[in-house]
């Protein structure tokens, strides 16, 4: 199988879950039926939440392009980056290397069901309209929350370490609120990822795709 190289840490538990359920889709048999990764956790990218929302800090795309290169010259044969918000920063990840970049918001758009998607995500994913040309093209609206500071307040929270049943039950309560109003949900966000197992509506998770992605890639 082909090593695929992964920009993570943005954030760290959302890069661990991203290797779980990496290990959960592959059929394995022994150790050497996983998928090969090289994973650069770099926890010290620059804040995308200041540089696209808040409109200060530095900018992560050149963070982003060193570690790029770094897994080139690793051996990784493919990139991955489980975090929808830095994905504003592709152009600059893919000018700095040749290899193929495994774009979350391509495999995500090609999962989805056609119609209204509620949106939980990062309120830098509507600002940067990370997913708007796929969505036209594909015949497919974004129904965002009328108050996104409940999302972003809970993507902080599992930030600070916070995954628990109190985050989970918050996840649940945006969940059900978004329902009523779209014809599908879809997680967005990595660190939202962490907290959907309360949740009993129909969704798709953006990085259970990149999973997809990433496992087809390896094992093609």
């Amino acid at each position: 199988m082909r090593t695929v190289g992964i920009l993570g840490g943005m954030g760290p538990e959302a890069t661990v879950l991203l290797m779980q359920r990496l290990l959960a889709a592959v059929p394995a048999r022994d150790d050497a039926d996983h998928i090969p990764l090289i994973v650069h956790q770099n926890p010290g990218v620059p804040s995308r939440i200041k540089r696209l929302i808040e409109g200060v800090g530095d900018d992560p795309g050149p963070v982003l392009a060193q570690m790029a290169r770094d897994l080139d010259m690793a051996g990784a044969k493919a990139l991955a980056m489980p975090c929808n918000t830095a994905h504003a920063f592709a152009p600059q990840i893919m000018a700095a290397t040749a290899l193929p970049f495994l774009d979350m918001r391509v495999a995500t758009v090609a999962a989805l069901p056609r119609g209204r998607i509620g949106m939980l995500a990062s309120p830098a994913v509507r600002l940067t309209g990370a997913f708007d040309a796929a969505f036209a093209e594909a015949g497919m609206v974004p129904v965002w929350p009328e108050d996104e500071g409940p999302v972003l307040a809970l993507i902080r929270r599992v930030k600070a370490g916070d995954s628990g049943p109190g985050a989970m039950q918050a996840m649940v309560g945006l969940a059900v609120q978004m329902a009523g109003q779209c014809d599908h949900l879809l997680v967005a966000c990595t660190e939202l990822s962490l907290v959907t197992g309360a949740v009993d509506v129909p969704f798709t998770d953006s990085l259970d795709c990149l999973v997809a992605a990433i496992r087809d890639f390896a094992r093609s």
